[in-house]
């Protein structure tokens, strides 16, 4: 990769609302926004499937071999969780689903995790409140819930290696679970929240007490390579945040700032690039 895509990181001017945490998102129960995700990953391959995590059923597309060498599971963000500064969203299914968009360039074997309560209708999970895409988004309840789901998939593929990516608070996501497991070979994210203290003390917003941090657990993931990409411009989660947490982790995270990109640009449009960068602590690359 040119050393002309990179830039230095700087802190940007605070967003305006919290509501810029969150992807623009229609409503689950409208077949239309599931219509256009199976469209959008069609030409990927990838399938939506359905996948009981804790009290949830969660919402996944797959494109992927039993046994292959490297699985890469993506986390989605965290949709669109609020409306405004102070209210909150009815459901958080994402419009634009970064998430989705990076699984489907990935080009290799991969497993997509939407959220609790994201795509899945409401119906099928009754325990589906505001609180777990709001609060308690980040919660053990939640982390043990996409664990658990992530397990089956690991169970049922039997990958050679696993590694996590994470868009936005998919990447919160990402570290928690691998803080939490033994089979995790690399994680990646992109804009990914990576400290929701730090995120809201930036926003001057509301803490979320009932969730855990990523950046608690840098010490539990310091041996586990991982990169961290961020936007130059990004004024949801600013570059030094990340910056931040990549120190806390130490030698095997690295840190990419990608000059022109925002929080939610096409970051899928770049992703084939991102994943040529090498690991930190890796001899080789697959």
């Amino acid at each position: 990769m040119r050393s002309s895509f990179l830039s230095r990181f700087r802190l940007p001017r605070p967003a305006l609302a919290l509501a810029s945490l969150a992807l623009l998102a229609g409503c689950a129960s409208d077949p239309d926004l599931v219509q256009r995700a199976d469209a959008l990953v069609a030409p990927a391959g990838l399938q939506r499937e359905e996948v009981r995590g804790g009290p949830f059923v969660l919402t996944a597309y797959v494109h992927a071999r039993p046994k292959a060498p490297l699985l890469r599971v993506y986390l989605e963000g965290d949709g669109r969780a609020w409306i405004t500064r102070n209210q909150v969203s009815p459901d958080p299914t994402p419009h634009t689903a970064m998430g989705l968009r990076l699984a489907a360039s990935d080009g290799g074997d991969v497993v997509y995790l939407a959220r609790p309560c994201q795509f899945t209708p409401m119906a099928r999970n009754p325990i589906c409140q505001p609180e777990y895409w709001a609060g308690l988004r980040y919660s053990p309840l939640v982390v043990s819930a996409m664990d658990e789901a992530l397990s089956r998939y690991v169970a049922r593929l039997q990958p050679a290696r696993l590694e996590l990516v994470g868009f936005s608070g998919g990447g919160a996501i990402a570290v928690l679970l691998a803080a939490r497991r033994k089979d995790v070979s690399a994680i990646r994210t992109v804009a990914g929240n990576l400290d929701h203290v730090a995120v809201n003390q930036w926003h001057k917003v509301s803490q979320m007490p009932g969730s855990l941090n990523p950046i608690d657990v840098a010490a539990q993931v310091e041996r586990i390579p991982q990169l961290h990409v961020s936007g130059a411009e990004d004024t949801v989660i600013p570059t030094a945040i990340t910056h931040s947490f990549v120190d806390q982790v130490g030698r095997c995270a690295g840190l990419v700032t990608v000059q022109g990109m925002a929080h939610q640009s096409d970051w899928d449009r770049l992703w084939p690039r991102l994943l040529a960068v090498p690991l930190p602590c890796t001899a080789k690359q697959p």
